[in-house]
């Protein structure tokens, strides 16, 4: 696959890039090499800023799904950027040409309410994704990297993604991954309720399988995590038991289902764990669904017998099937996206017509100021303030009305129609 260039929409010296890998564009062995932990988020964004010499604003958006920066750059430094990737994660630049995609200011806009909408996630209008945009913006922020170009593109984005979600279907009854692993677990176990599951992490994602779990009626939920009091936490919720990852390899045996999202870098359930439990379990079949980026389970526990083992990006068939109905919708949604772009566009420009307002302004003014202290000079030497006061609006007014006027005069000479319509109604004429 090419690397996705979109022209830019409205050129600026400092510009609006989006670029990044979705599950679209690159496979799990891709995207969990160049994902970034949220905790590292800080130092990545200290990072980029070093390397690329324009860069002044950047935010870092990393899912199971996607990794995606939004900067406000030089358009001349693009290329720094995924070079900065491929030094910083372990990708070479041939894998980013064939993944990588790059969207321009109202474009970037458009991208970045279709994501955090839900309208680009693998599974249509997941609603975890619209608090990771915003953590991510607010991670930028406390960097001091979220400037005014990030900021609006930002507000303007999230406020189009809400009214996507509110508006239209895309958002109701949302079909999430917690929802689909469970449904995959009813595929292989007829009696869910009598079954034993391990949760493996206790973030959102984990928080929503147990829930599901729990309408399911499964009542024998342990959960595992690297801090133990967050575990105890989650499982209290729960009525379940809590367990440290070291307890893993031991206590693996005794459970039916294995769901596990984290964000280590490393697996944390490995082929040896996993072969050693099914001994145990005499075949008895286990169900295993591994839904982190970078993946927390080998994928070699695929190969094992007796064992059903899912990555994120095999729960395409599911989410197909589920999302069958919000196509019609995900149309009607679009128009909502449309819109927000063009909302940003026009928001974009009043923000660079405010410099130029400023400027004309200011120079109204520096003449106004000018001819007052004129004025003051003529008083002082005695002249009547009636003629002076004419003077000073006579002044005024030729020096405010002098390039408007030569405007005028030359448009005319030159048949410029156009823009001579345009002063007419620019001075209601």
């Amino acid at each position: 696959m090419k690397l996705l260039k979109v022209r830019r929409s409205y050129l600026l010296p400092m510009a609006i890039l989006a670029y990044g890998l979705n599950y679209r564009t690159a496979p799990i062995e891709l995207r969990e090499r160049i994902s970034m932990p949220e905790e590292g988020l800080p130092g990545f964004l200290q990072s980029i800023k070093s390397w690329v010499p324009s860069l002044s604003e950047v935010a870092i958006l990393s899912t199971c799904n996607r990794t995606e920066l939004y900067c406000a750059l030089d358009p001349a430094d693009e290329n720094r950027v995924h070079t900065w990737l491929a030094h910083s994660r372990p990708v070479t630049l041939d894998e980013l040409a064939g993944a990588g995609y790059r969207y321009w200011d109202q474009d970037a806009a458009r991208h970045l309410i279709r994501v955090a909408s839900g309208l680009d996630s693998q599974i249509l209008g997941e609603a975890q994704i619209l608090g990771q945009v915003k953590t991510a913006y607010e991670i930028a922020r406390s960097e001091g990297l979220l400037g005014p170009a990030l900021n609006l593109l930002s507000q303007v984005s999230l406020q189009a993604a809400k009214r996507v979600r509110t508006d239209t279907d895309v958002g109701r009854n949302p079909v999430s991954v917690a929802s689909t692993a469970i449904q995959l677990a009813k595929q292989i176990f007829a009696d869910l309720a009598s079954k034993t599951t391990l949760l493996v992490g206790a973030g959102d994602t984990i928080t929503l399988v147990a829930e599901h779990l729990r309408a399911q009626s499964v009542s024998r939920i342990a959960v595992a995590n690297r801090t133990l009091a967050h575990a105890e936490s989650l499982a209290g919720k729960f009525s379940g038991e809590a367990l440290e990852l070291t307890d893993i390899p031991s206590q693996l045996h005794r459970f039916d289902i294995v769901i596990s999202s984290t964000g280590s870098p490393l697996p944390i359930i490995g082929k040896g764990a996993v072969e050693a439990a099914i001994r145990q379990r005499r075949r008895r079949p286990m169900f295993m669904v591994d839904l982190a980026v970078p993946r927390d389970i080998e994928a070699e526990v695929a190969e094992l017998p007796d064992v059903y083992l899912y990555a994120i990006d095999d729960l395409s068939v599911i989410v197909e099937e589920n999302t069958r109905a919000r196509t019609d919708a995900a149309k009607a949604a679009q128009d909502l996206v449309d819109a927000g772009a063009q909302q940003y566009l026009r928001e974009l420009r009043a923000h660079e017509g405010q410099h130029l307002l400023r400027q004309f302004r200011n120079r109204a003014d520096d003449l106004a100021a000018q001819e007052v202290e004129r004025a003051r000079q003529e008083l002082a030497r005695g002249v009547h303030p009636d003629v002076v006061m004419e003077q000073l609006a006579r002044a005024i007014t030729n020096k405010l009305i002098h390039q408007p006027t030569v405007a005028i005069r030359n448009a005319t000479a030159e048949g410029q129609t156009e823009l001579i319509d345009y002063l007419k109604s620019l001075y209601e004429l």
